[in-house]
């Protein structure tokens, strides 16, 4: 049987099927990604089911981490949620059908016949006859001759010799349906058109295709993508960093530069772009130029552009994101002091790569400097660092305006009459006025601080020094 495409002018189907158990990989937002880019570049339907027949790990638990993290990723879906389980007697109905016109049978055999039998036929495909009894589970008919031919989008024609196939077990002796059967028959009354999906469900295809051929359907386009991996070339993991969608959302990243990072992750815009908005990647989007190979999923990367983003976001939009994640990251405080908080995000806009990593660098303005042994020991306890911040305080206490165009030229006159490197001050004003090494720019940070507060910590810094 041969995967057949869809007239022309359809209007695409496609689905998204998660299994929910657990959060959802990384691998399974890039395939709900390309289904979604795939649906609204041609005016199709995108359709979430939820594959969730192993009820033990299938928890409502885990369906609305699924949901949670699609929602967070910005894509939505026009059907659905669709629960698989829930479709339990149509399922059944469909193998009733399939057993009445003579395309499955029962079958008592156990795994030791199964086995018997492949020996004694040269490894071939287990075939069986009806053998009704309790246990029997239900075989669909496999033909003896030719192949079935899965005309993947991506990888080409793939064939499966038939005569290798054993009889499809569709359903347990207890009569649950089975995996491939079920996601037979979703497909097929769903009226998908087009399946993709990553490349570890390539064997399930030609189970797929006959179930679809005995139950008389036509059959979907299939496009299965590479998986991806880490950088050390190994299938990702937690190894690797972030491996859910939501270990993302918690590392800072925004939703569109992890959408434009991931669309690029197996495939590449005609000019190869590498910074696409959401309306550029739908427009552009081809399951055709998808490659074969496994993409890389590398966290450094997604970080850079995670830092492109943030810097080309408006100020009130950066002000929110950050806001939501000081609520979320137990700032709440600092969260709802939207006039400070956007003066920080003004100086930190620029240097920060995740929303993560904006909190390091703002939370001066919010709270007394913090206490590092480390960054004191080494910048603090030198020669003369008590007579540079003397003097930056006597020129800080008088400076006006107390601006940063202002606060470079009365530092950088220190700098000069001291004969001292910039260095030499302005550490030992940021460790100061922060307690770290690392802050934004000394002269923005100082300003935003106010005369009062930084005036009152350079001081402070002084007196412990003795």
């Amino acid at each position: 049987m041969r995967a057949e495409p869809p007239v022309n002018d359809q209007r695409p189907r496609v689905r998204f099927a998660p299994s929910p158990t657990g959060a959802l990989h990384i691998g399974g937002a890039r395939t709900a990604l390309y289904n979604w880019l795939f649906a609204r570049g041609r005016e199709g339907t995108l359709v979430l089911r939820i594959e969730d027949t192993d009820r033990e790990r299938s928890t409502p638990e885990n369906v609305e981490q699924i949901l949670d993290a699609l929602r967070w990723l910005e894509l939505d879906w026009d059907e659905g949620p669709v629960s698989q389980a829930e479709r339990f007697e149509r399922h059944r109905e469909r193998i009733g059908e399939l057993v009445e016109a003579g395309r499955a049978y029962p079958d008592t055999a156990t795994s030791d016949d199964v086995r018997a039998y492949k020996q004694a036929h040269d490894n071939a495909g287990y075939r069986g006859e009806p053998r009704p009894g309790e246990g029997a589970a239900i075989r669909l008919r496999v033909p003896d001759e030719g192949a079935t031919v899965v005309e993947d989008l991506i990888r080409g024609p793939v064939s499966f010799e038939n005569r290798l196939q054993d009889d499809l077990v569709i359903a347990r002796g207890d009569g649950t349906p089975l995996y491939n059967f079920a996601v037979a028959v979703d497909d097929l009354e769903l009226q998908i058109t087009d399946v993709i999906r990553g490349d570890d469900h390539l064997s399930n295809t030609p189970k797929q295709l006959l179930v679809l051929e005995a139950l008389g359907g036509d059959a979907p386009r299939y496009a299965h993508l590479p998986l991806l991996h880490g950088p050390d070339g190994k299938k990702l993991s937690k190894r690797h960093g972030a491996a859910s969608v939501q270990e993302l959302r918690a590392g800072g990243y925004l939703p569109a530069a992890v959408r434009n990072y991931l669309a690029l992750l197996g495939w590449g815009a005609d000019d190869d772009q590498t910074i696409l908005s959401t309306e550029q990647l739908v427009e552009q989007f081809s399951i055709e130029r998808v490659g074969r190979s496994s993409a890389v999923f590398d966290e450094r990367k997604l970080r850079w552009l995670n830092g492109r983003y943030m810097r080309e976001l408006p100020a009130d939009r950066y002000a929110e994101a950050v806001a939501a994640e000081l609520e979320r990251s137990g700032h709440p405080e600092a969260a709802a002091d939207r006039e400070r908080l956007g003066a920080a995000c003004a100086i930190a806009q620029d240097k920060a790569q995740t929303l993560g990593e904006v909190w390091p660098l703002i939370a001066f303005l919010f709270e007394p400097p913090v206490e590092d042994p480390k960054a004191w020991s080494k910048v603090m306890e030198r020669d003369d660092v008590g007579n540079a911040l003397s003097a930056a305080l006597e020129v800080l206490r008088e400076a006006e305006p107390f601006n940063p165009p202002t606060l470079e030229r009365e530092l950088g006159a220190v700098v000069e009459r001291l004969q001292i490197k910039p260095r030499d001050l302005y550490q030992p004003i940021r460790v100061a006025i922060t307690g770290t090494t690392v802050s934004p720019g000394i002269f923005d940070s100082l300003a935003a601080l106010g005369r009062d507060a930084s005036c009152e910590r350079i001081a402070a810094a002084i007196a412990r020094l003795g």
